[in-house]
């Protein structure tokens, strides 16, 4: 069962989907997530946002100031500041 992830910005939804893996750098470290992880609600750190879907291609992300939860394998990444890596 895939992830449902939605990845937003103050001011603008940066990338939605589904994935096998999230991970995230938060305050206290890099977290990863996979179809079935606890419920986690975390302060998201200055760095990237790595999500793997289903096919193995990847998005990333540059996100600052923020959090990451987890909760019925729905990933939510709200940054003040986030934008796709080209």
């Amino acid at each position: 069962m895939p992830l449902q992830v939605r990845l937003v910005s103050a001011d603008a939804e940066v990338w939605t989907g589904e994935a096998t893996l999230v991970v995230a750098r938060t305050k206290i470290g890099e977290i990863g997530f996979m179809a079935g992880h606890a419920p986690v609600l975390a302060t998201l750190a200055d760095g990237q946002v790595r999500i793997t879907q289903a096919d193995g291609t990847r998005v990333v992300a540059d996100a600052r100031d923020g959090f990451v939860s987890m909760a019925n394998d729905e990933v939510t990444v709200v940054a003040s500041d986030a934008a796709l890596v080209a």
